[in-house]
């Protein structure tokens, strides 16, 4: 888990609030900075000015890295417009740079010299006096106020029908693994970011089988998805290795895991389920 630097006391509480969200998100994906930079296309030093509070980061940056967290990103995305609107209202700066890269320094407008001589004057005939081009300030600052209004109001409604704690991280099954606070009751459905698979472990011919798979082949690596990554997850757990949760998608916890039951084997450690791996999995 790492080990955040408190946030500045001076941000809004809902910055505060969405930046705290990503950081746990971060920090439950088992991903360093740079592996978040290579998922997401943003670069290290982006994400560790978003998440340290130093900018706001974009709302494709938000959207990737809820997705790597296996989380619905319509709770954050509507996080992330409030925070905008309160961002955007103080010192603060909004980064809206693409994940290609840093964006270069803005290169200041040139403006033409006014030209001298009777070119410069104004027509007589054609002179008219200027519409003003902005709204009185009071008209621009009620508008900004009732937009800020209806997407706080929108974010109410979402915490209200979903859930007060729809980031919070999978839990695994008595694993240990640290969760956010418990969720709250909803009375609509909570969609889930992946199947759910259930491990029935039980001993066949000598072999084991955890009722999802029957492969004993199959080569699964990182980012693999199916009920055979729910079976070798099951496995694992039975081997007493954790993979995370039972969810099917070979991430890095379960790549962590199948490194740890490859050295435990006398297996060659490359982090992938082969025929060896599978062989040792349901010896």
């Amino acid at each position: 888990m790492s080990r955040w630097k408190a946030l500045s006391t001076e941000l809004d509480p809902r910055v505060r609030q969405l930046l705290t969200q990503l950081r746990r998100l971060k920090d439950h994906s088992g991903l360093n900075m740079r592996q978040l930079a290579a998922k997401t296309g943003y670069s290290e030093k982006s994400w560790e000015r978003y998440l340290g509070g130093r900018s706001l980061p974009p709302r494709e940056a938000v959207e990737a890295l809820a997705r790597i967290g296996g989380v619905d990103p319509v709770r954050l995305l509507a996080l992330h417009e409030v925070a905008a609107d309160t961002w955007g209202g103080g010192r603060q700066h909004l980064d809206t740079s693409a994940p290609e890269g840093p964006a270069p320094e803005p290169v200041p407008e040139l403006v033409p010299a006014p030209t001298v001589g009777p070119a410069a004057r104004p027509d007589p005939e054609t002179e008219r006096e200027p519409e003003s081009e902005t709204e009185p300030e009071s008209v621009t600052a009620a508008r900004r106020s009732l937009r800020v209004a209806l997407v706080a109001g929108a974010v109410a409604l979402v915490l209200a029908l979903s859930s007060a704690a729809l980031l919070v991280m999978r839990l695994d099954d008595g694993d240990g693994e640290p969760a956010a606070a418990p969720p709250a009751v909803s009375t609509a459905p909570v969609p889930s970011p992946a199947p759910a698979y259930t491990c029935r472990v039980e001993r066949t011919d000598g072999l084991w089988y955890a009722g999802i798979s029957r492969t004993r082949d199959i080569e699964l690596a990182y980012g693999a998805v199916g009920p055979e990554v729910a079976e070798a997850q099951c496995l694992l757990r039975r081997a007493g290795i954790s993979p995370g949760g039972i969810d099917g998608m070979f991430g890095p916890l379960t790549q962590r895991a199948v490194k740890a039951f490859q050295t435990r084997a006398g297996l060659a450690v490359d982090g992938s389920v082969g025929p060896r791996t599978w062989k040792a999995l349901r010896g």
